[in-house]
């Protein structure tokens, strides 16, 4: 396993240029697509009618694709965002939305993609990130007409589609970048806190079985819970409530603050991963791989073995571990991607078929 960390004058340097206009950095403007799978079938064998997988493309469908995936709780449109869009599809960025043909899609239970607030509520389907690749596969192949792509990239729970799209079709991709992701299962605390937020929020009375009036109280609180518990980055929270009563405010702050959506999308989008388990076929994985994940990562701690070992089975794989510092947001890190742009770009030069 090759471990790169953010160091050396000349990749600091490179970072400078890379980043230093990202709040400004233009790229085209993001159109929004749907496509609608007839008689979708999901992993446990359950057939949806219609399946709407909804997308934004930025650029030229004539350069090379690059597929861009969420976290548990986003869309699509969560990867426009300053820090990440601004810091990658900008000219002369990793990612430069001139040089390549850009596919941001909404997973299954997200965004404007088909989820069990459409109608069905608790008797939707319960999708698995491999119905979420499926869906994406079809959308490519039988939508877009690609049949290879030039990298799949992506975050969280967008890390983990990016394991399974590279190890259940490691030939449909020239490189992968799983970002906040480990190459294991979905166990120990970063499951554990997920199973937390399904069983507190379906034992609420409000629930109903799915079928409530109002949004149940408790997914406010387990989502607030859970953000504090498992981002926000050690030395970054200490810094924030240094006193009980700097902590409590804080605690205040994010709960007031705290965005909720629809309770069975967000329970469907949580316990989408529980199955999600990378490690028989890592070694299958043809396309080379740069893993990238911060020093202070509460889902992903580095110091569990399952990162070395996972990366040991990766035939071409390396891994970028930013550091820790008191403005590291721990599993939300890598969403700021000025933290990486440099060793990206350096990867992506390594690529077959990159663009000049």
């Amino acid at each position: 396993m090759r471990t790169l960390t953010q160091t050396g004058l000349a990749a600091l340097a490179l970072m400078m240029c890379l980043t230093a206009t990202a709040q400004d950095a233009a790229y085209p403007e993001p159109q929004r697509h749907n496509y609608v799978i007839e008689n979708f079938e999901f992993e446990s064998g359950d057939v949806l009618p219609e399946m709407n997988v909804s997308y934004l493309t930025i650029g030229d469908p004539a350069n090379p694709p690059v597929l861009i995936t969420h976290g548990t709780t986003g869309q699509a449109t969560s990867m426009l965002g300053d820090k990440f869009a601004g810091n990658l599809f900008g000219p002369d960025q990793p990612l430069d939305a001139g040089k390549y043909f850009l596919i941001l899609v909404d997973a299954i239970g997200a965004g404007q993609s088909s989820k069990p607030s459409d109608g069905l509520r608790a008797k939707f389907p319960e999708q698995t990130l491999l119905d979420m690749v499926n869906a994406q596969k079809m959308l490519l192949e039988d939508g877009l007409g690609i049949d290879r792509l030039h990298l799949k990239i992506g975050f969280s729970m967008g890390g983990m589609l990016t394991w399974t799209w590279l190890t259940e079709y490691p030939d449909f991709m020239d490189g992968g970048v799983p970002i906040a992701s480990f190459p294991g299962p979905m166990s120990g605390r970063n499951w554990m806190m997920r199973r937390m937020v399904i069983d507190a929020v379906r034992d609420d009375p409000a629930w109903n079985n799915g079928n409530y009036e109002e949004q149940p109280p408790m997914l406010r609180y387990m989502s607030t819970w859970f953000g504090l518990a498992t981002s926000g980055g050690n030395l970054r929270l200490q810094k924030l409530g240094a006193t009980n009563e700097m902590a409590s405010a804080y605690v205040d702050e994010r709960k007031a603050n705290q965005k909720v959506g629809d309770a069975n999308d967000t329970m469907y989008m949580w316990n989408a991963s529980r199955n999600f388990d990378p490690t028989p076929k890592l070694s299958d994985i043809k396309a080379p791989v740069l893993l990238i994940i911060s020093q202070d990562d509460e889902r992903n701690p580095v110091e569990l073995p399952m990162l070395e070992e996972g990366m040991k089975k990766v035939p071409n794989g390396q891994v970028y571990i930013v550091p820790e510092d008191d403005e590291t947001t721990g599993h939300g890190t890598t969403y700021n991607a000025s933290y990486y742009a440099a060793p990206l770009a350096e990867f992506l030069k390594g690529l077959p078929n990159a663009p000049m």
